[in-house]
């Protein structure tokens, strides 16, 4: 017999934000252009027109959002769940899954969701007030989970976690957390490099987010950090 009650109790007081989080941006990248995989789209310069529209619709575009209008203020919100390619995609939502656990389970539901949009969005914001004349659409999460990054380091700097190395054979290998940080900036540059023709990818936003994660840990858990060792067991056995 299933047991319901137990299931939804795993739900709520699991890290339900952060698996929330990954489940649309998963679900709105498979359903949009940028995936590739619905055929509704067309292909070849119809679905390279789709995917532009797309972008220019959800993203973040510099030199409109300081124009004001009530539409292009909404874009750094909705361009946390838009992503320009796979790569991007699963870079983020790795990191993401592996990070964001615990970081939501030490502020809570509601203040991880309110931290994670609100880092996310500054993040845009504070590239698009520093590239104001830009007409480059900027999509992605990448702000927000640097922030998590941020925060992390802070709340648990000695902590080790288990992550899987492509290019160590998708072993289940433990690592200090800013072994896995590094890496996470090497796997944002290669999404950058293989976007082509896509949306940019903004590292400045990647250096607010951070900078805004780690200054709020700072603020409001000052003194009260986790200083032993502790493990993201969250990211155990990731994909």
């Amino acid at each position: 017999m299933i047991d319901w009650r137990g299931a939804v109790r795993a739900v709520v007081t699991g890290p339900s934000v952060t698996y929330g989080v990954i489940g649309v941006c998963t679900l709105v990248f498979v359903l949009g252009p940028a995936s590739g995989l619905r055929t509704s789209y067309g292909t070849g310069d119809a679905l390279v027109a789709a995917q532009s529209a797309y972008f220019e619709r959800w993203g973040v575009i510099p030199a409109e959002l300081l124009g004001g209008t009530p539409g292009a203020l909404l874009t750094p919100f909705s361009a946390l769940f838009v992503h320009g390619n796979w790569l991007h995609l699963l870079g983020n939502m790795l990191f993401l899954f592996v990070f964001g656990a615990m970081a939501e389970e030490r502020m809570g539901h509601l203040r991880f969701w309110l931290f994670y949009a609100g880092c996310g969005y500054l993040a845009l914001s504070g590239y698009a007030l520093a590239h104001a004349g830009s007409a480059q659409t900027l999509v992605g999460a990448s702000g927000a989970v640097s922030g998590v990054l941020g925060a992390f380091l802070y709340l648990f700097p000695r902590a080790r976690v288990t992550s899987l190395f492509p290019f160590l054979f998708f072993l289940p290998l433990r690592f200090p957390a800013w072994i896995v940080l590094v890496f996470w900036f090497a796997l944002q540059w290669l999404a950058a490099r293989g976007a082509g023709s896509g949306p940019g990818v903004a590292y400045l936003a990647h250096l607010i987010g951070f900078g805004l994660g780690f200054l709020y840990a700072w603020a409001r858990y000052r003194g009260i950090r986790v200083k032993a060792p502790a493990a993201a067991t969250e990211g155990e056995g990731q994909p």
